[in-house]
């Protein structure tokens, strides 16, 4: 038995089982009230009963999988469910709640190697279940299909010297954390291989540092009392995408360090990305329970973005377009599956929590602004809607700014109702701290949505005329692109175009 929980764990070992016979994929459907692991949770059975990974604190895993051997042996797709109506009466959840699982016999060996090669890659990846079983990588609109996202593995890099930095990737390493550790002394490094830490390179100068290697799910931790290398180090890490930077030290030693890298040239917005003092306990004196505390404070900072990435995000909705090309009417007010139009557009990321979400309509559409409140929208009326698209932008961003808590808007047209939240997140994945915005890229098209860094705020609402953000993009540096199908890029101005729309759907 195993207790892996990351996907990437579970799927290798899957794979590894499945080169020697039949194994089984036990995926965690649906959860309701109290439950240990979330929807999408993963556990491997193999035919002999072997586990790896699990579904709960130890209530059902066994009975789980001994299901599973039994899906092996006549190979149907099993549907289980525990708890509050269940028909396994004989085992409630001392939890109260509810636990579905679904048990797949013939998983396919392609699509869950492809799973588990992007999370080695350090690629975010998105596993569909079909209704009858089937998995895919991939979002779906398929009814009734069910997506998991699984995001990379937390890693962290801690640079430094002396016990802080030992103790920290000691401990990081017995929580299954990959660790990296650049230490300045030959001796340490020889110290740290001897307990268990292999990932180590020694640092030489501070103006030959190592390549930095982070990515977006990456910790960086300095723990150097030596300005030259605080500073080298520091600024190297600035320039990448960390989700967190951290450094050791008092106040005073912070701020100074701050003063230095301000005086250096560097961006007030980026030095304010540096975490200091570290660590949820304060002032911890000795090196095993800094290591405690810094460790807690880096796992909870991944897992708020891994579950909240727009907790900083502003969702600007923009919604004053005319209908001029549209027969019949409004076409924010047409109905799609019996839904209006509008209602899609204000349904984006409804399971999310967000700064602020902010709609711009114009002055004579108040029955898309009942619709746009009714749903919880902030309503703001672009007075100067005839001047194009950009005035409403414009109108949005500026709002935005005023909120507090915003470090990045992004921007939806309520006409283009197919946009899955799933392409959302994408989004808000590449937008990492040193970039200044992402556009979807529809064929060779840049396209909304887009998802913009405060800093370029003043530049939005200075735009002008009908061409919206792209112009601004393509003139910034540090920008990405995001894919979108042309399925889910589609936009209604007309009869014809809701009619293509329904057919996608």
């Amino acid at each position: 038995m195993m207790y892996r929980e990351h996907a990437q764990d579970v799927l290798g070992q899957w794979l590894a089982w499945r080169r020697a016979g039949e194994v089984a994929l036990v995926v965690v459907t649906a959860t309701q009230g109290g439950a240990v692991r979330m929807p999408g949770a993963l556990m491997a059975v193999s035919a002999t009963g072997q586990r790896c990974g699990y579904i709960s604190g130890g209530c059902i895993d066994a009975d789980v999988a001994m299901h599973a051997m039994e899906a092996l042996r006549t190979g149907r797709v099993e549907r289980l469910r525990y708890g509050n109506g269940s028909p396994f009466i004989d085992m409630p959840l001392p939890c109260g709640g509810a636990i579905e699982v679904g048990v797949l016999p013939n998983a396919e060996a392609d699509v869950l190697r492809a799973c588990r090669d992007r999370l080695v890659s350090r690629q975010p990846v998105t596993l569909t279940l079909s209704p009858s079983g089937d998995l895919r990588l991939g979002h779906s609109t398929m009814a009734n299909a069910l997506s998991f996202r699984y995001t990379p593995k937390l890693h962290l890099r801690i640079a430094g010297r002396g016990a802080d930095s030992l103790a920290l990737a000691r401990l990081a390493m017995a929580s299954g954390i990959p660790t990296e550790l650049q230490l300045r002394e030959g001796t340490e490094a020889q110290e740290a291989r001897r307990l268990g830490i292999d990932n180590v390179t020694q640092l030489t100068l501070p103006s030959a540092l190592p390549a930095r290697d982070d990515d977006p799910w990456t910790a960086f931790l300095l723990a150097f009392h030596d300005a030259d290398w605080e500073d080298a180090l520091l600024t190297q890490a600035l320039g990448g995408p960390a989700f967190y930077i951290g450094a050791v030290g008092s106040r005073t030693t912070h701020a100074r360090r701050c003063a230095r890298l301000g005086a250096a040239g560097a961006v007030e917005r980026q030095i304010e990305r540096i975490r200091g003092p570290v660590g949820l306990v304060p002032s911890m004196r000795e090196a095993s329970t800094l290591a405690v505390s810094v460790l807690a404070e880096v796992v909870e900072a991944y897992q708020r973005k891994v579950r909240c990435p727009f907790a900083s995000t502003a969702l600007v909705l923009l919604a004053a377009g005319q209908s001029r090309r549209f027969e019949e009417g409004d076409k924010l007010l047409a109905r799609l599956h019996g839904q209006r139009i509008i209602q899609r557009a204000a349904a984006a990321l409804q399971g999310h929590d967000l700064a602020a979400r902010i709609a711009v309509v114009g002055p004579d559409q108040a029955a898309r602004a009942v619709e746009l409140r009714a749903a919880g929208w902030t309503v703001v009326v672009n007075a100067q809607s005839e001047k194009g698209l950009s005035a409403s932008l414009a109108a949005g961003i500026r709002e935005a700014g005023q909120c507090r808590g915003v470090e990045a808007a992004l921007v939806m047209l309520a006409d283009m109702p197919n946009v899955p939240d799933a392409h959302l997140v994408d989004l808000r994945d590449a937008l990492t701290p040193e970039r200044s915005a992402v556009m979807s890229l529809a064929g060779a098209v840049h396209s909304p949505p887009a998802l913009f860094d405060r800093a370029v705020f003043d530049s939005l609402t200075g735009l002008a005329g009908d061409a919206g953000a792209g112009q601004l993009f393509q003139s910034l540096a540090h920008t990405a692109t995001v894919a979108i199908p042309a399925d889910w890029a589609l936009d209604v101005d007309t009869r014809e175009d809701l009619m293509k729309v329904d057919c996608v759907n």
